[in-house]
């Protein structure tokens, strides 16, 4: 085994070539012998160096992947600081509520317009097809 002394001006660079000579004692650790002393035909040696490409592609994918959600998190948290909050408007459901039922009926309530109220029941059969259908879900979408 030879040794010798590098003086390293970035420690990125040194921290690359501990990686490798780490490696190396893990090879060595393995097989028994080193690369230089390893006679493989080249064809072996381009396997490995396919499979090699092909796992730091997995590793590519991955990492896109995570830093795609971390994007995606980080406009959402963004975008929350630019909601405005403002009084909630609640809506009772019809007591015939159903959920799940997929449903929905939406209409808009303007701050100028009087809003007519009407029974629960007056509303389902004002259209045909709920005439028949006792438990109805509603999902009301406010918007203005």
């Amino acid at each position: 085994m030879t040794e010798q002394t590098i003086k390293f001006r970035d420690p990125v660079v040194q921290c690359v070539v501990n990686k490798f000579v780490d490696r190396s004692d893990v090879g060595y650790a393995k097989y028994g012998k080193t690369m230089r002393d390893d006679h493989s035909d080249i064809f072996v040696w381009l396997n490995h160096l396919q499979e090699e490409l092909m796992d730091a592609t997995l590793y590519l994918q991955r990492l896109k992947e995570e830093i795609s959600s971390l994007r995606e998190e980080k406009e959402l948290l963004n975008s929350i600081h630019d909601i405005d909050v403002i009084e909630p408007e609640y809506v009772k459901p019809p007591p015939i509520w159903r959920a799940n039922r997929g449903d929905e009926m939406s209409f808009t309530i303007d701050e100028d317009d009087e809003y007519e109220h009407k029974d629960w029941k007056d509303l389902l059969m004002e259209n045909n097809k709920y005439k028949n259908d006792p438990f109805i879900g509603w999902k009301s979408t406010f918007s203005k």
